[in-house]
């Protein structure tokens, strides 16, 4: 049996070239995990790492009773990692942090108690503890995805959410959909709520995020949910003689 089936919240964490983080995210995530909110575990997702981050992995998962992993050989990209592990598991409920930490494992505790009223609970990072120049990318991509989506998300790029995995897995994605959750839940009649979270800067690693990728690459991908937006196919049956 899949092994995420026998818990409630499974804790999703891309990894790409973390090898220095990974002693932290076991840290803090195994020191969670015994008071969350819900019965939860951990499932890594080694998306190509070049480093050590893979033979990390395995070590942890050997050791870590709650803790598994899936691996891909080749590098696809964040949201592409972030599919692999919703498509993975089988719990009720998927929750997604960044192997980075600059949240907080513990403020999914914040989190999880509106998970049944809504599709999506995800975080505002408080007190933001980047450079000033990141701060303004972020915010200026937030304020043209909005205007772009008619989504009222405050910060997308927020890397702790909970999610209901059922929608999840319905959800359309394609490259770069991390950024747009909340206007894909939309799509799918999911409600969101967002709470403030705690922020902390990078300590180990560095970010695969630049000018480009934070900035070019949203405004591209904008057009390509405004294009599937219009011909997204919904419907309900209101009736049926085929059994379940």
């Amino acid at each position: 049996m899949q092994q995420t089936r026998n818990y409630e919240f499974t804790i999703i964490v891309p990894v790409y070239n973390e090898e220095d983080n990974l002693a932290n995210v076991e840290e803090k995530l195994a020191c969670f995990l015994p008071h969350a909110e819900a019965k939860a575990c951990v499932l890594l997702v080694n998306d190509g790492s070049k480093d050590s981050s893979l033979e990390k992995i395995k070590e942890i998962c050997e050791r870590q009773p709650d803790f598994f992993y899936i691996s891909s050989s080749e590098n696809h990209g964040l949201s592409t990692a972030m599919k692999a592990g919703i498509d993975a598991a089988e719990s009720t409920y998927i929750g997604y942090i960044d192997s980075d930490l600059q949240t907080d494992p513990e403020d999914f505790n914040e989190l999880l108690p509106f998970r049944t009223d809504y599709e999506l609970v995800t975080g505002i990072r408080a007190n933001r503890k980047d450079s000033f120049f990141k701060n303004f990318q972020s915010k200026f991509a937030n304020g043209f995805r909005r205007m772009m989506t008619g989504d009222t998300a405050t910060d997308t790029g927020c890397p702790l959410k909970v999610m209901r995995t059922e929608v999840a897995k319905k959800l359309p994605f394609f490259d770069g959909m991390h950024r747009f959750l909340p206007a894909l839940m939309l799509l799918e009649g999911g409600k969101m709520k967002e709470l403030p979270v705690r922020h902390y800067p990078r300590t180990a690693g560095v970010s695969k995020y630049h000018l480009w990728n934070r900035l070019a690459g949203p405004f591209k991908d904008c057009f390509a949910y405004r294009w599937m937006k219009k011909r997204y196919i919904r419907y309900t049956i209101d009736e049926q003689s085929v059994e379940k």
